[in-house]
């Protein structure tokens, strides 16, 4: 692991640009540097101060991302050393024990990024398994000292990496993938997040294996099924489905592009006991939504929990146009009195945003929709008050009156 030299290097801001970082929001960017005192490396710490010199925070430095300084601390006093990241690992693990997340075979977020003081790590753990993403240089920096404090808390039989996503080339990191350590995980692991065993294949799953942010979103969205013929668009591994099976759905259709998906799918059925409740089509989704509106077929109970549409400010405007386009045909196959539980992920669409698009989807296919519930991402995944962007996800509960 490479050490902090003893000297930390200082990056001036431009004058009247330290505002944010006075609220302690946790990114810097670029334009607002005015100088940098040295080379330092990609990841390195470096001492934040204004044109006159005044401490304002410890951060990561990333000399290829615009977001150019991620912040450790506003604190002048800690050394950002081994000893401060396994602190602030313990802090974020303590806060999901305190939670009661922690018992034998559950999965939840251990660390979420800037809102648990660690800008750029995301950990989730499945088990007796972690699996860590390292997406900004400063916490690629620091891997092998999270790596150790993850091995010293938590005894894990295995530390696995998938640090796959666009931010690392923003970030100028190539991806990664494999076991850091510890024995190569089974495939798949079996564990049980929101009342449903789960299976999950560690190495090939989307993100770090799974959507541990929706699993108590399954649960309310289950309250509505009891007698419900189902409809689980962009199904993934079928969680919304069986757990609306559990809760007493008739029936359940689930339609996913990935092949690989839907065979996890049909398995985490088989193990939950209601396979035989279940269709699986492969098939790209919205075009398959429209084959079932015209075919005249109906649901009462409708799930669209799609990938993220917009990765950034200029896929804002195609984004919507797709979040129209499926709300439009997921109310159009929606029975009277029936409900939609309709999900965006992209952090980009804000929550005011994201119900305009479905209020328009409502008037433009005539239907009149009830907001019954709201939906956000669990305790595990919390949202730093100093850094909205990190409250992503968002659904509507909505029921058809007509």
């Amino acid at each position: 692991m490479r050490q902090s030299m003893p000297k930390y290097p200082a990056v001036t801001l431009k004058a009247g640009r330290e505002k944010s970082i006075r609220r302690r929001h946790p990114w810097i960017f670029s334009g607002a540097i005015a100088g940098v005192e040295g080379r330092p490396e990609p990841g390195a710490t470096v001492r934040v101060v204004t044109p006159s010199g005044d401490f304002l925070a410890w951060a990561a430095y990333s000399p290829s991302s615009q977001i150019r300084l991620r912040t450790w601390s506003f604190d002048e006093k800690p050394d950002i050393d081994a000893g401060f990241i396994q602190r602030r690992i313990a802090r974020s693990v303590d806060k999901r024990r305190e939670l009661g997340l922690l018992g034998a075979g559950g999965a939840c977020r251990l660390v979420f990024g800037e809102s648990d003081g660690l800008p750029g790590l995301v950990v989730d753990r499945y088990d007796e398994h972690l699996v860590c993403q390292f997406l900004s240089a400063g916490a690629d920096y620091w891997r092998d000292a999270v790596i150790a404090a993850l091995n010293e808390l938590l005894s894990p039989q295995s530390i696995g990496e998938r640090s796959e996503a666009s931010v690392r080339q923003k970030e100028g990191l190539e991806s990664r993938r494999g076991l850091l350590r510890g024995a190569i995980p089974p495939a798949p692991v079996e564990f049980l997040a929101g009342g449903i065993r789960q299976l999950i294949d560690l190495g090939e799953g989307q993100k770090t294996g799974s959507y541990l942010d929706q699993s108590i979103n399954r649960l309310r969205v289950a309250a509505y099924a009891s007698g419900a013929k189902v409809l689980d668009a962009y199904s993934y591994s079928g969680g919304f489905s069986i757990a609306a099976l559990l809760k007493g759905a008739v029936n359940a259709t689930l339609i996913d592009s990935s092949a690989d998906a839907l065979k996890m799918a049909e398995q985490q059925a088989r193990l939950n006991s209601v396979a035989n409740r279940c269709s699986f089509t492969n098939a790209n989704v919205p075009e398959e939504l429209r084959k079932l509106r015209d075919s005249r077929q109906q649901f009462d109970l409708i799930v669209l929990d799609p990938p993220k549409f917009v990765s950034s400010a200029q896929q804002v405007k195609s984004g919507c146009r797709g979040y129209k386009d499926i709300n439009m045909l997921g109310l159009q196959l929606l029975r009277p009195g029936g409900v939609l539980a309709s999900f965006s992920c992209s952090g980009h669409v804000s929550s005011e945003l994201f119900q305009k698009i479905v209020a328009g989807a409502a008037i433009d296919v005539k239907r009149d929709v009830q907001i019954i519930e709201r939906l956000s991402q669990p305790a595990d995944h919390p949202v730093a008050l100093p850094f909205p962007e990190a409250e992503y996800l968002k659904g509507l509960v909505l029921r058809a009156v007509n």
